[in-house]
């Protein structure tokens, strides 16, 4: 029996089932993994839109450019694995096609990550070094996990035979459904500072880490927000607005997640835990960046604020290698990763340098 639909078309319709259901999966968890979607999308739309999207507050705009890129690239990889390749995949059972959906995703994120996005045909450096290889491939993997529905969009509505493949099809739908309601309330409970228990082997060494990140990241903003308005490259101006933005985004999990876990309002830093920690700038340099001349600035604030992002790096690799929450632990990951591939940009890294720097932060151990 021949199903009412070609290949094509199905796949076409698939695409835009498995990226809106990546998108939405991606909005509703990404607090549980310690990221503000917002600047996650923002920092997408880069991609095609450059540095004009990058703002301190992500903008409306933004956010949309970044979400119907990703829904593009997602349409475009089902296209391309139920199309161009529908030969082979047109007749695979959809438990087959389940059991390819990671290779999928590791194959598909890695072609952005390293190679579509940083080089060829975008050229854009800021999405491989702001994020660790790990968030694209779990967008890809909710996406793929979606392209068993394919036996059955490959009828028309209501005319689906009741085969094994469709019935199966139909089921993976509804978990889908189910897992997207999930996530949605634990999302929406996070929000509200009601986050799943603290799961720790060390719950006074994730104090201590949400306490120091939280105050580092304060001054991470104050120093950022100079360069917005006095930096004379454009592109460290750009750069500083996300900065701004990601910290933002991160300090707002860190006091959410305290307001859920412990019961104590979130001590302040006392001078000397700022004193002792790593990358935290002293009053005199803090006013040196404020008082540096509009020629000199730029300068400053590269060597000023590298300073400060290794710092940070330094702390979240002594989380990452902890044995404290792992909520806690994957942000720090990427926190580390970020901040190290921030550093390349204030430095117009770019290239096969920035692929070479991205994996190599990634996988480094800082401590």
């Amino acid at each position: 029996m021949t199903p009412g639909k070609s290949r094509w078309l199905a796949a076409a319709q698939l695409g835009l089932v498995s990226s809106t259901f990546s998108t939405l999966l991606s909005q509703v968890t990404a607090a549980q993994l310690g990221r503000d979607p917002l600047v996650d999308w923002m920092t997408v739309a880069a991609i095609p839109a450059r540095d004009a999207v990058l703002s301190s507050t992500p903008a409306a705009s933004a956010v949309a450019i970044g979400i119907a890129f990703h829904q593009w690239a997602d349409f475009s990889w089902a296209l391309v694995f139920f199309g161009l390749l529908g030969r082979w995949t047109e007749k695979l059972h959809p438990a087959a096609i389940a059991g390819l959906a990671v290779p999928w995703a590791i194959l598909t994120s890695g072609a952005e990550w390293l190679l579509l996005v940083p080089l060829f045909p975008f050229w854009q450096p800021i999405f491989t070094l702001q994020q660790p290889y790990w968030i694209g491939f779990l967008v890809h993997l909710s996406s793929a996990l979606m392209y068993p529905l394919f036996a059955w969009l490959r009828w028309p509505a209501g005319q689906a035979p009741s085969t094994s493949a469709v019935r199966f099809a139909q089921r993976w739908t509804v978990g889908a459904g189910c897992v997207l309601a999930v996530s949605a309330t634990i999302g929406l409970v996070d929000a509200l500072a009601l986050p799943l228990p603290l799961m720790s082997g060390d719950p006074d060494g994730d104090q201590r880490y949400i306490r120091h990140m939280t105050t580092h990241h304060q001054q991470g903003i104050e120093l950022a927000q100079l360069a917005v308005a006095r930096a004379q490259a454009p592109h460290l101006r750009a750069l500083a607005a996300l900065m701004i933005a990601s910290q933002s985004g991160e300090k707002r999990i860190f006091e959410r997640w305290w307001d859920g876990w412990f019961s104590e309002p979130m001590p302040v830093c006392t001078a000397e835990e700022r004193g002792t920690m790593p990358g935290y700038l002293t009053q005199a340099q803090m006013a040196e960046a404020s008082e540096a001349t509009d020629h000199e600035f730029d300068a400053v604030f590269v060597r000023l604020m590298s300073l400060h992002h290794a710092g940070a790096v330094q702390m979240a690799d002594a989380e990452w290698h902890s044995a404290g929450d792992l909520r806690l632990r994957l942000m720090a990951h990427a926190i580390r990763h970020a901040q190290q591939g921030e550093i390349a940009l204030m430095n117009n890294v770019e290239g096969i340098e920035a692929v070479r720097r991205a994996t190599r932060n990634m996988l480094a151990n800082n401590l």
